[in-house]
């Protein structure tokens, strides 16, 4: 039992053990403090996360799987963020999320913990906590809902509601159709069923080794999740014994093999800014060059909307992660471990392709060279991303323009106005969405396009912001633009007819203005106007000590680890 954590809760006949034990007993044996592992699971499950409020199904499977095992599980509710409810981003809580779960699970008594998310930000918040307190932790992802139909026709969540509302800007779809869509959008319980952040970050979360190998991706009503939570919950006190935390596994190599994963399937740019936050927590030198240097060149194979045709539930039947994981294999860090113990490697010589047009293989792939590109230039001097995948390939070479809207509000004000100059060659510029300037960095660079050039048939512009974009987003995109412009980047200094350069295949981002015009520039009234002013509570704290997005948006007195040591007692 001194092996435990735990016991310095529970050990001993003073007045301390006896409080600690007395007011967990409620009828709960003796036993139960006697040497047996302590398991939280740190349940994400919300009503007000739709695609996690299946989680707490989930969660009595891992139980049972602890209780097999030996252990005592504990259900801990943590930070829930709902991608689709919270206003005015998620992400603007990510932070406060992680932060909250790493304080949870150091101050009460626990061996080890079971991490259940599925929406975008819990499971990055969760491994953010957990590589930052460094007890053992597994990751359990909620799974992708099933598609859903309309007018016989699969539904991609988020990607078909880009698609179908820019159709009905068009006049292409009536408003009427539109509306009748949204009951068939979402069929079942489950995250986005596209390649959008939620499925990237479990599949990625596989990548690193922190998933029980073959779990990630499988659909939320499948039964086979929930036997995979049991194992899981099984797995959990094996951790404890063998003392497997995260510190222990997870290396470069670890985030060298996420990298090849989130090219190969076509996954969300988003998963840069939580895999840079990741690896900061747990001391990890990454930086963004290191997803183009690993990724570049790695084919992409999942033939998934936004930048392919299937949806999640097509991937799972087709062979499922790990076959997609075999065809890039010699790619792949053959040391880097698993949850398990073992390379992950080990874990692709029984992975099949089932169906070669849903997993393409490498000698036939969707793209050739599909990883996230990094651009810099004088318009980005720390970094801009791109994701070929989902762009038209003729805007990955361009010059045009610049047409530039101070902040979000601005933009929806002039965007339809049929007398705002703007042509398909133009350049859409929107600022004041980073991290501090928003705050938050929110999805919005993928910038609806102007009425009047829907009308006319144009369907993909270049645009530039200092956001974010939705994984289930598309087109010729270039985000987290570094530094934001409420940073002093830049990008607050561009205005609407310079001419702006975009070379994705030679990285570069450029603001074709002399150097001395630009240096003479100081940001308008309007463009400083677009950026927040938080007075108190988190928006403050936020604002004083976030990040830029080359460095995971993280607080700066959040990198690094704590550990799990507590040594004062309440009593």
């Amino acid at each position: 039992m001194s092996s435990l954590r735990s016991s310095e809760w529970y050990s001993g006949d003073d007045r301390n053990a006896y409080i600690h034990r007395a007011w967990m007993r409620r009828g709960v044996p003796s036993s139960a403090f006697e040497g047996r592992p302590q398991i939280a699971i740190a349940n994400t499950a919300s009503d007000l996360t739709p695609c996690n409020a299946h989680l707490t199904e989930v969660a009595q499977s891992v139980k049972n799987g602890i209780y097999e095992a030996g252990g005592i599980p504990l259900e801990l509710p943590v930070v829930s963020l709902g991608e689709t409810q919270v206003r005015p981003t998620a992400m603007l809580w990510r932070n406060m999320a992680a932060m909250a779960t790493e304080e949870m699970l150091r101050a009460n008594p626990i061996d080890g913990v079971v991490l259940l998310g599925g929406c975008d930000k819990t499971i990055p918040s969760l491994l953010m906590a957990a590589s930052s307190v460094d007890l053992p932790a597994v990751v359990v992802p909620g799974g992708p809902m099933l598609t859903g139909h309309f007018r016989n026709e699969a539904l991609g969540c988020g990607t078909d509601v880009w698609r179908l509302s820019e159709e009905v800007r068009a006049g292409t779809l009536s408003e009427a159709a539109f509306l009748r869509s949204e009951s068939s959008m979402i069929r079942s319980k489950g995250h986005c069923n596209t390649m959008g952040t939620a499925s990237t970050m479990a599949l990625v979360a596989e990548a690193l080794g922190t998933v029980l190998p073959g779990l990630a991706g499988t659909p939320a009503p499948d039964a086979r999740l929930l036997e995979a939570a049991h194992e899981t919950g099984m797995l959990a006190v094996r951790l404890v014994a063998e003392d497997r935390r995260p510190s222990t596994f997870l290396t470069k190599g670890s985030f060298h093999n996420a990298i090849v994963a989130l090219a190969a399937i076509g996954g969300s740019t988003n998963a840069v800014v939580h895999l840079l936050a990741i690896a900061g927590r747990l001391g990890i030198e990454l930086t963004v060059d290191d997803f183009d240097r690993i990724g570049a060149q790695v084919p992409l194979l999942v033939n998934l909307q936004p930048a392919g045709r299937y949806l999640m539930d097509d991937l799972y039947r087709a062979g499922g992660f790990l076959a997609v994981m075999r065809e890039v294999r010699d790619l792949l860090d053959p040391d880097a471990l698993t949850i398990t113990g073992r390379p992950l490697v080990d874990y692709l010589d029984d992975a099949q392709i089932w169906d070669p047009d849903v997993i393409t293989p490498r000698d036939n792939p969707l793209q050739p060279h599909a990883g996230i590109t990094v651009l810099r230039g004088s318009l980005a001097p720390g970094g801009a991303l791109v994701k070929p995948a989902a762009a038209s390939p003729h805007l990955l070479k361009h010059r045009g323009r610049a047409v530039v809207f101070d902040s979000i509000e601005d933009f929806h004000a002039r965007v339809d106005d049929p007398d705002l100059d703007i042509d398909e060659n133009s350049v859409m510029v929107l600022r004041g969405c980073g991290p501090k300037g928003y705050p938050g960095m929110p999805e919005v660079s993928n910038m609806p396009l102007p009425t009047k050039l829907l009308e006319k048939g144009v369907r993909d512009m270049v645009r530039i912001c200092d956001g974010r974009m939705s994984g289930t987003a598309y087109g010729t995109v270039v985000l987290h633009v570094t530094p934001e412009a409420a940073a002093g980047g830049p990008l607050a200094l561009v205005q609407t007819g310079d001419w702006i350069s975009l070379d994705v295949r030679a990285g570069r981002l450029d603001l074709d203005v002399p150097a001395d015009e630009l240096a003479a520039r100081t940001p308008n009234q309007a463009t400083l106007d677009g950026y927040a002013t938080p007075r108190r509570g988190w928006e403050r704290l936020y604002v004083d000590h976030v990040l830029q997005a080359d460095r995971g948006a993280d607080l700066d007195f959040l990198v690094g680890s704590s550990g799990s040591q507590v040594t004062r007692e309440s009593h």
